[in-house]
């Protein structure tokens, strides 16, 4: 696949509430498909889905298999063939371990965030250096209030901010990571 060096994941954890204290958040069937659709469409090399909580990873488990394995895998081929890029993980750390493992290379994190960091990229400069091959990397989309400032600042690099027309500034993760893909992959950029 032309960009299966780089893998997209949903944070749930660390994730932060509206009072900026670290939570974990719940997983929503719709992200499943709604973000291993663009994922796929776009060629990435994965999707994972970062969740520490037993009874979460259960659900998420069962939608994997369904889509990949049971009834969902033939009953719906196209979203089966988008499911196989799904990936369950505890842990960021998880998920860049089996991203090394893959690759051989340990993944730059690129984070996404509504607001502007000293690393913030534009899309344009993230595109050219990712169309360059020369490393692997794991774009961090975050849940909730969004992720910690301590680990959106720790990241390689920052994506700069989904703006509208307006001040108003709340996209779902599934409406983000769609943005996000087109910008960075699109052929008609």
């Amino acid at each position: 696949m032309k960009n299966s060096h780089v893998y997209i994941s949903v944070v749930h954890y660390p994730a932060v509430n509206k009072d900026k204290k670290w939570v974990v958040t719940s997983f929503t069937t719709l992200d499943f498909h709604d973000i291993a659709r663009p994922a796929r469409t776009y060629e990435l090399g994965g999707y994972y889905i970062v969740q520490p909580l037993e009874a979460q990873q259960f659900v998420i488990s069962e939608q994997i298999k369904y889509w990949t394995e049971g009834f969902g895998s033939t009953f719906n081929p196209r979203r089966a063939e988008a499911a196989k890029l799904v990936r369950l993980v505890s842990s960021i750390t998880e998920a860049m371990e089996q991203i090394e493992k893959e690759t051989g290379k340990i993944p730059k994190l690129i984070a996404t965030s509504a607001k502007k960091y000293p690393q913030t990229v534009s899309y344009k400069e993230m595109a050219e250096i990712i169309r360059k091959k020369d490393d692997v990397f794991l774009i961090l989309m975050g849940t909730g209030w969004g992720m910690p400032e301590e680990l959106v600042g720790s990241c390689d690099y920052v994506l700069e901010p989904i703006l509208g027309t307006g001040d108003y500034n709340h996209l779902s993760v599934r409406n983000a990571s769609a943005i996000i893909l087109d910008r960075l992959f699109s052929p008609n950029r």
